[in-house]
């Protein structure tokens, strides 16, 4: 492959800054389940991916890059959620946020796709 650590993966960055918007985003939100599971899926894109990276196999790293791409389909489901609820999150964020999961989802097909040639 070639990056020498998952630190210079751009799927790695993006998935960090996606995790600091979420938290961003979710600051004034009071409804803590929501809000508790929204940054626990955020986190998991960008951890995972770094998890898999270390893990030292190809094989391993598409397992966890698989994981990824499920917790940024499970964060859009929750913005999802969060709009039809309302005051959760604003809605110019949320259609950032969805927009750059999906490139996300893109990035990891992509990544994994590239690690099975």
């Amino acid at each position: 492959m070639g990056y020498r650590s998952f630190e210079e993966l751009e799927v790695w960055k993006r998935a960090c800054r996606v995790a600091v918007q979420v938290h961003k985003a979710l600051v004034g939100c009071n409804f803590y389940p929501l809000k508790d599971q929204m940054a626990r899926s955020a986190i998991s894109i960008a951890s995972n991916i770094a998890e898999g990276a270390e893990r030292g196999s190809a094989a391993d790293f598409i397992r966890f890059l698989h994981i990824a791409k499920g917790s940024a389909a499970e964060l859009r489901t929750q913005i999802y959620i969060a709009v039809e609820i309302g005051n959760i999150i604003p809605d110019e964020t949320q259609s950032t946020l969805v927009a750059e999961l999906k490139e996300l989802s893109r990035m990891l097909h992509g990544l994994i796709t590239s690690l099975k040639i």
